[in-house]
């Protein structure tokens, strides 16, 4: 080492520095926080030399001038820890190749910059900047691609800008290209102008993130301007846990929470004054109920009290129907296929038959598939414009494959417009159809429920779902609410047929749902059942080492593939036998690294030609939804976009959208909702203790269609069995649905 590399004593104020060098490679790099540790080349230098800090954006190639002081790791030796640093244009070809090809500009990747840097040597970068129409004398480079390159870098100059403030005043890397597709060149203005902004405008950056830039840049913690998005956080907040609104004790008392700091006491009577300023504004809508002011976001309020009042209407009119030639056709229909309907299945079908609105509910193995083909050929007979629809493709699909007709998903169905936001049908245009059955109605949460009343025109309307199952992600609990109004028609299906009952998972799944312990089959390696336990152990690194143990060798050997057929589900994220550590691991058993995959990595995150993943929100403009899975199937590292197989359609992401996505080789149960899965196992532990209901184990092991492994202790299953307090959701649906029209 040399005399220019001091190590620093303990305690000792840090002696600093400036280094230059070029960026070998990347060690370690966080896209959330952008800590870094960094190979360096310095000029003159015959190792590399180890670099450690925060790095708005970091590349390989980059040539950088840093600020900072040596340090010795215990572990990983000497370091030159990082303070700021500036970046300069490469000095060598070399240099100028890798920084090109790294990535950093759309259109350019490592083939392409090697011909561009052979065939214009130093002055690479002066061209690029300054005569870019020249990059047509490079072979390969047409016109189109020198257009986008030219774009992008002119982008990559202003990113860098936004980045280097953002990261000054706290903010992540990982949105600062969102925030510069969303606002552009007027980023930091928009920034410094509002930046609690950024939390209703850029999906990731939450209300935390834009009260600590505003702190930063000086907003007092006091300011009206901050309780009043304090107050919309929290409701948001409380709306993705399913609320439609909050008692405003609960909400005050969850504001003072969330706005104080070390310096700031915020007062209860502040924030009651604040809002009741911003609903004589109309920011927020209060509303009494039972003696307690409640609260909501203002959209929550006018789409509740709308769908009331639109399934009121339905309610109201019945359609006449000669029910003795209804019944004489169902006589003629089972007879012809030999089969017999239950009472419940009977009348299910004779009130579809007359009603605008109902509701038939149930568990698995009850006859809720074949009560619903029976209604669709009943309608068919009528002479009934009929529709099928799901929340989710997986269940509009198995729709389709039950009924032989074309089922779609609800966005497609009501046909969304990503330009306007909104759905095409609508009650100006409303569904060109006179009956209309929506499968897993327990999914629907307040805004897709309104959306679908309101394009029914004149149609029928039969809602098919599990009451017992998790209720929706969105906020509300539509089913549960037109169930116990009492308004509407509904049939509950209770009687399990003898086909059936022949199946270990549907008796499991009735005796959860009685509160009583499943009768689960210990795993062996000649299984009789298709419901098992794996006791696992009681540590979750046992439940790992059993997942493991599973897919390598016990559920192949049953002829199922675990690329395609096997499912985790867990209760949480968090945790050794949570999605995020089990989604690493099984990447690596199911989809290893190879030659021939290509990689990229985002937010900590490896995705690789192959995986499996599921959308995390809904975007419109893709026309993709929560919840959707597919599979990766091209990584274009030149064009920086990731292709994703969704069923039969491929859709394009870019780079910067990666934060809408994650592994899906494990997600929790409440992602799973709608979609079935030849084999499912569900780890189960003691240490997801707060997730650990009734209704989240049925719901889970219900996903399974053929074989359902329940690894953990018997303890966590008897904790889920006992827990009926599925969280209260603050919705006034059903008290809406009670109160006459007026």
């Amino acid at each position: 080492m040399s005399s220019a590399h001091p190590n620093q004593p303990v305690n000792a104020t840090p002696k600093y520095e400036s280094i230059t060098g070029v960026v070998e490679r990347l060690t370690f790099h966080s896209e959330e926080s952008g800590y870094t540790v960094a190979r360096l080349q310095r000029p003159g230098a015959s190792d590399l030399t180890t670099i450690t800090g925060s790095f708005a954006g970091i590349q390989p190639g980059q040539t950088l001038q840093l600020t900072g002081f040596w340090r010795e790791h215990p572990q990983y030796g000497l370091q030159f820890q990082v303070v700021n640093y500036k970046e300069t244009k490469p000095a060598t070809l070399t240099g100028m190749e890798k920084y090109l090809g790294s990535g950093l500009i759309k259109g350019v990747g490592p083939v392409t910059a090697k011909r561009i840097v052979n065939h214009f040597g130093l002055e690479t970068l002066n061209i690029i900047e300054n005569q870019i129409e020249r990059l047509q004398e490079v072979n390969g480079i047409a016109k189109k691609r020198i257009t986008m390159i030219q774009k992008a870098w002119q982008t990559q100059k202003a990113i860098k800008e936004v980045m280097v403030f953002l990261q000054t005043h706290g903010v992540s890397t990982t949105y600062a290209v969102k925030i510069y597709k969303q606002y552009g060149d007027l980023s930091i203005h928009q920034v410094n102008e509002n930046p609690y902004q950024l939390a209703t405008d850029i999906y990731g950056i939450g209300f935390l993130t834009a009260d600590q830039i505003a702190r930063n840049l000086g907003v007092p913690s006091d300011s009206e301007f901050r309780y009043r998005a304090g107050l919309i956080h929290v409701l948001s907040e409380a709306a993705e846990e399913g609320h439609c609104y909050l008692p405003q004790p609960e909400l005050i008392q969850h504001v003072t929470q969330r706005l104080k700091t070390n310096d700031h006491e915020p007062n209860e009577a502040t924030i009651t004054g604040i809002i009741s300023k911003m609903s004589r504004e109309n920011e927020l809508i209060r509303e009494n109920s039972d003696d307690t002011i409640i609260c909501y976001k203002p959209t929550f309020f006018y789409t509740e009290q709308n769908l009331a009042i639109s399934l009121q209407q339905r309610l109201i009119p019945t359609i006449n129907i000669d029910i003795p030639r209804v019944r004489n056709w169902i006589e003629r229909f089972c007879d012809s296929r030999r089969v017999t309907l239950s009472p419940q299945q009977q009348q299910a079908v004779e009130i579809a038959a007359y009603s605008n609105l109902m509701v038939i509910t149930g568990g698995p193995g009850v006859g809720k598939t074949f009560t619903t083909h029976t209604i669709v050929s009943l309608w068919k007979a009528m002479g009934k414009s009929i529709a099928l629809a799901a929340p989710t493709g997986r269940a509009a699909q198995r729709l389709g494959e039950m009924t032989g007709l074309e089922a779609k998903t609800l966005h497609r169905l009501l046909e969304f417009d990503p330009k306007t936001r909104g759905f095409k049908r609508n009650k100006n245009n409303p569904l060109p159809h006179s009956a209309i059955i929506v499968d897993e109605a327990s999914m629907l949460d307040l805004f897709l429920a309104h959306s679908l009343v309101q394009a029914l025109g004149d149609a029928q309307l039969l809602l098919v779902g599990d009451i017992d199952q998790l209720p929706s992600v969105g906020a509300g609990n539509v089913l549960a609410d037109l169930i116990n109004s009492g308004k509407v028609p509904v049939v509950r299906l209770t009687q399990v047929f003898r086909q059936a009952a022949t199946s270990k998972i549907i008796t499991a799944a009735h005796q959860i749902n009685l509160g009583q312990q499943p009768n689960i089959e210990a795993i062996s390696n000649t299984p009789k059942s298709d419901c098992l336990w794996h006791g696992g152990g009681y540590q979750p690194e046992h439940g790992v080492q059993a997942i493991c143990e599973l897919i390598n060798d016990f559920i192949p050997k049953l002829g199922y593939h675990p690329a395609t057929d096997v499912q985790v589900l867990c209760p949480m994220s968090r945790g050794l036998v949570g999605t995020r550590n089990l989604n690493n691991v099984l990447q690596q058993l199911i989809n290893p690294p190879s030659s021939q995959k290509v990689e990229v990595t985002r937010g900590g995150t490896i995705y690789r030609t192959g995986d499996r993943i599921i959308q995390l929100t809904n975007d419109y403009q893709r026309e993709v939804f929560n919840g959707d899975v597919g599979f990766i199937t091209h990584i274009d590292t030149e064009e920086q976009e990731v292709k994703i197989l969704y069923q039969e359609r491929e859709v394009t992401y870019d780079y910067a959208d990666l934060n809408e996505i994650a592994l899906a080789w494990s997600v929790t149960i409440h992602k799973a909702q709608g979609s079935e899965y030849p084999v499912v196992i569900l780890p189960l532990y003691t240490q997801h203790y707060m997730m650990l209901s009734r209704n989240l184990l049925y719901t889970g092991l219900t996903r399974a269609k053929k074989l359902a492994i329940i690894i953990g202790s018997k303890k966590a299953i008897y904790m889920c069995v006992r827990s009926t307090k599925s969280q209260e959701r603050y919705t006034q649906l059903q008290q809406r649905l009670i109160i006459p029209l007026n």
